[in-house]
């Protein structure tokens, strides 16, 4: 099943949540391929590209009218709603990285300091790729200017809003791709 196959899929009734993810999500593969070409870091290239472009699968399955996502979960939810969804697809790999992405990755002591409906486990990159679609998912948004950059004091403001171990986290990418 390809790219647009999954999509279709998943997005077949919703065309404006459709066109706000993927347009989102091309950004996010061109950043994070631009990173690690620009850094010379060894990465499956293709995997980076596939991956990035499901790595918010889930949103559909999320309560955010603002972009179109009609579903009954938590926005926080949607990279463990995108794991399902592509696990159950056979795409443990691609899985893994709609459950990491989330802020600079989410922590079990995260998750339980902020109260989060989620798991209590780990949701942290470990792999370059999955790095790599982390750091690159941070200066795109999904309302309001799809493809315009976000600078980085905003996101690190972000990612401060978050607590001081989710900017150390997000700086640590900084030092590796930005």
């Amino acid at each position: 099943m390809n790219i647009d196959e999954i999509f279709h899929r998943f997005y077949k009734d919703n065309p404006k949540l459709l066109s706000t993810v993927t347009t989102h999500s091309r950004c996010v593969a061109v950043k994070a391929l631009g990173c690690l070409r620009a850094h010379g870091l060894s990465a499956d290239l293709q995997f980076v590209e596939e991956a990035a472009m499901l790595h918010d699968i889930g949103v559909v399955e999320c309560d955010a009218p603002s972009i179109y996502c009609h579903g009954s979960l938590p926005y926080i939810c949607h990279g463990v709603a995108g794991r399902k969804m592509l696990d159950e697809l056979g795409l443990p790999r691609h899985a893994l990285v709609c459950e990491r992405h989330t802020g600079s990755g989410l922590s079990v002591a995260d998750i339980i300091r902020q109260e989060l409906p989620l798991p209590h486990r780990d949701m942290l990159p470990v792999t370059i790729e999955e790095n790599a679609i982390c750091y690159a998912d941070k200066f795109f948004s999904k309302s309001g200017e799809l493809t315009k950059e976000k600078p980085l004091d905003k996101v690190m403001r972000q990612m401060a809003d978050h607590g001081e171990d989710s900017l150390d986290r997000f700086m640590a990418l900084h030092n590796l791709f930005g």
